[in-house]
Order: C-alpha cells, then sequence, then structure tokens
C-alpha cells in the first residue's frame, strides 16, 4: 500500500451552498485560531519549552462551542490537526538546535494563526475521513456533513453536496483519509485534498535497470545524467525573476500599513500566488522529468543535498533561491513522491566538491566557475551543472557498469 493525495476544485450547487460552505470554513478556521492562541499563551509562559501547559489547553469546552456548526467530528478533527502541527513544531525546534542535524537551519516559529474577520479570515477547513462521501464518475459529486446549527440556519438536509472538477489522479483506492478544504484567492476557487491509500499494483515497474544523478543548484534547477547518455537541464530565470518582482511588491505593501497591522488581504494573496506558482513549477518540473526517466529505463535517482552549494556558493541571492524560491526540501519530498508512482526509487547520495571538480582532470582546487560555465587549466571547458550531475553520477556508480558517455542534452524552461 502506498499514500497518493488527489488535489482538486469544488462548486457548490448554489448560492445558498457556497454562503454555507463559507460558514463552515470560516468557523473552522476560527476554532483553529481560538485553540491555537489557547496553546500558544501557554507555550510563552512556560518560556518557549514544551511542558504540559502546551497541551493543558481547555479543547473540550472549545469543541463544545463549535460543534454546532461544524459538527462533533469535524470541530474535533480541527483540534486534532492543531496538536498535529504544534507536534511538528517542536520536532523541527528539536532538529534545529540538534548540532549533528543540518536539515534544519532556521529557527521554526509556532504555528500561525488564520487571519481575522477584519482583515479577511482564511477560509480553510478540515473534515474528517468518516464525514464526507465521494463519487466518482461523469458528475462526481463529494457530500460533507454540517452541523445541526448551520443545518437549520440554512434549512438544509445537513450534508452539503459539492460538485467535483476534473478528474482525480487515484479515483481506485483502498481507503481515504480526511479532506481538506480551502477558498482560494487567487482564482476564487473552492480546492480540496484528499489523502488516499492506493495498492501496490497502482505503481509502475520500471522498464530497465539504469540509473540517473540529479545535481540541484542555485542558478538551474535541476541537473540530470543518466547512464543511458542522456542529460536534462531545467531552468527557471523568468520564473525566479517573477518571485522577486512580488517579493518586493510584498515589502512595499508591508512598509505602507498601519503600525498596527502586519499584514492584509493583497498581501496573503500575493504569498498565496508566489506559492502556487512555485508548487505548480515543481509539480511539473518531476511530473516532465520522472516521465523521461521512466522512459529511458531508469530505476534508481540519486540525489544530494545543498550543503556544499550553500558553503560554496552563499550569497543572498543563492539563500533566496535554494530555500525561499525553490524551497528546497519540498521539492525532494515531491520528487520521491512523484518517483514512486513509476516505482522508481531516490536515493540521497554525497555530492561534495561535484560541482568544482574538472570531469577532465579531476581537480577541485584550480577550477573556475562563471555563472554556468566550469574551467580549468588543463583546458577543460563545460557546463558546469551538468557536469557536476555527470560527475556525481560517475561517483556513484560501479566501475564495471561505467563505460556510458552523454550524447544528447535537453534544455528545458520551468513553466508557471
Amino acid at each position: 500500500m502506498v499514500k497518493r493525495t488527489n488535489t482538486f476544485a469544488v462548486r457548490p450547487l448554489s448560492n445558498k451552498g457556497e454562503q454555507l460552505l463559507r460558514d463552515l470554513l470560516d468557523a473552522s478556521a476560527a476554532l483553529w485560531n481560538e485553540v491555537n492562541y489557547e496553546r500558544l499563551m501557554r507555550y510563552n509562559d512556560e518560556g518557549g519549552f514544551e511542558g504540559e501547559g502546551v497541551w493543558d489547553a481547555d479543547t473540550g469546552q472549545l469543541e463544545g462551542r463549535y460543534k454546532g456548526v461544524l459538527g462533533a467530528s469535524t470541530a474535533q478533527q480541527v483540534i486534532r490537526k492543531n496538536a498535529e502541527a504544534w507536534r511538528a513544531f517542536f520536532r523541527l525546534k528539536d532538529q534545529y538546535h540538534d548540532e549533528s542535524n543540518t536539515s534544519v537551519t532556521e529557527h521554526p516559529e509556532p504555528p500561525g494563526f488564520r487571519g481575522n474577520e477584519d482583515d479577511g479570515r482564511v477560509l480553510k477547513g478540515v473534515v474528517r475521513k468518516d464525514a464526507y462521501t465521494v463519487e466518482w464518475g461523469d458528475r462526481s459529486r463529494i457530500e460533507i456533513l454540517v452541523g445541526s446549527e448551520l443545518k437549520g440556519r440554512y434549512d438544509h438536509t445537513g450534508r452539503l453536496r459539492l460538485e467535483i472538477a476534473g478528474d482525480p489522479n487515484w479515483p481506485d483506492y483502498e481507503k481515504q483519509g480526511r479532506l481538506d478544504l480551502w477558498y482560494d484567492e487567487t482564482d476564487s476557487t473552492f480546492r480540496a485534498s484528499q489523502p488516499v491509500t492506493v495498492s501496490d499494483d497502482a505503481r509502475a515497474t520500471p522498464l530497465a535497470g539504469e540509473t540517473a544523478a540529479l545535481d540541484i543548484g542555485a542558478n538551474n534547477l535541476v541537473a540530470c545524467t543518466t547512464t543511458t547518455g542522456q542529460q536534462y537541464l531545467y531552468e527557471a530565470r523568468s520564473l525566479f525573476d517573477r518571485f522577486r518582482e512580488t517579493t518586493r511588491e510584498i515589502a512595499r505593501l508591508q512598509s505602507k500599513l498601519r503600525e498596527e497591522r502586519h499584514s492584509s488581504k493583497r498581501i496573503r494573496r500575493l504569498y498565496r500566488t508566489r506559492t502556487r506558482r512555485r508548487n505548480h513549477a515543481q509539480e511539473s518540473l518531476c511530473r516532465d522529468l520522472l516521465e523521461r526517466l521512466y522512459a529511458e529505463g531508469v530505476d534508481t535517482v540519486y540525489i544530494g543535498g545543498l550543503t556544499g552549494v550553500l558553503d560554496t556558493h552563499w550569497s543572498v541571492e543563492t539563500n533566496a533561491k535554494t530555500h525561499n524560491f525553490w524551497a528546497f526540501k519540498k521539492f525532494t519530498e515531491r520528487l520521491a513522491c512523484t518517483a514512486e508512482e513509476y516505482g522508481i526509487s531516490v536515493e540521497a547520495r554525497s555530492e561534495a566538491w561535484t560541482s568544482q571538480e574538472c570531469p577532465q582532470c579531476g581537480s577541485t582546487d584550480r577550477t573556475t566557475r562563471h555563472q554556468d560555465t566550469l574551467t580549468c587549466p588543463c583546458g577543460f571547458e563545460g557546463h558546469a551543472d551538468l557536469r557536476a550531475s555527470e560527475t556525481f553520477l560517475r561517483r556513484h556508480q560501479n566501475s564495471e557498469s561505467s563505460d556510458w558517455r552523454t550524447r544528447r542534452v535537453v534544455t528545458n524552461a520551468t513553466s508557471e
């Protein structure tokens, strides 16, 4: 069994249904905020340490206040999801303070709030796995249980029906998880995310036993070399330029806020737009690359970390690209998840100095990199990231199977 996620847009079937859905999501966000506030106050009272106080918040009283709108099962699920967010925060905090762990480089922050009514609360909620049903077909539908208060307010049946737009990636699943629902202001659309468990038969089987290595960079997003002799290069300079433009506009709007305000509807919309562009670019890149690798018979992909990149080439712009814009950790997780669909395994390997190593003479201290070009006094000159992925692959290939040569480079501009 493997876990997957169906993500799709949903549409209420009437104006009354849309308002009911908005009230449901608003109440869910409000409950999250109240639970989060109670836990944050106890966390601050304990001087920023994890203690019993964080878990002593009176969530039962809050559940009782909101279950008339949300239904008892959904209210419980919102509280449980907030607890999961706090546990994740404490895990990240422990990793940040662990000197032997380099995966968390920035101090984590406690779970955030979902706005307020005056600023326009973020409409976001969660539904327990047994509180909704899905019907896939020509007219796909989803039904969600709502609380008695909403049922009476709208003279409703108590089961909110929503139309599903588009087809799911995984319609044939063994079981479903809890449903996430939110309103996407960037395109005025309600969206849903449904975790599902599918059988192993849903995964493809690699066609051969070839290998690929990926060099994740700050300039070119991905450079790939395979043992079949192919090379792929994915660059996204125009996308990063738009990322920086959006970031500057966010900073400009923040500078104009009143002293007591920290955000606005416009700023939140820009943040979400920026994130959606990045997520779409990641999904498109992973899907395109892995379809190519599967067709070539690749069954294993080597991927390295960014430690060497940041230590050797750190700059404000490099940091912005790798952490904020490209979100390296999220990308590697998305790559591994997508690769699993194709039966391709992703293995983390050391790629130290591959970006500086001359593939011709092996020198690392005499080479020079200028933008995308790597040169060496021995006479070598070539594309730095492609050569790095080639060196990375050779380093982890057995000598008896490394008599391959690169043949063709396919350059791709990552789309938005």
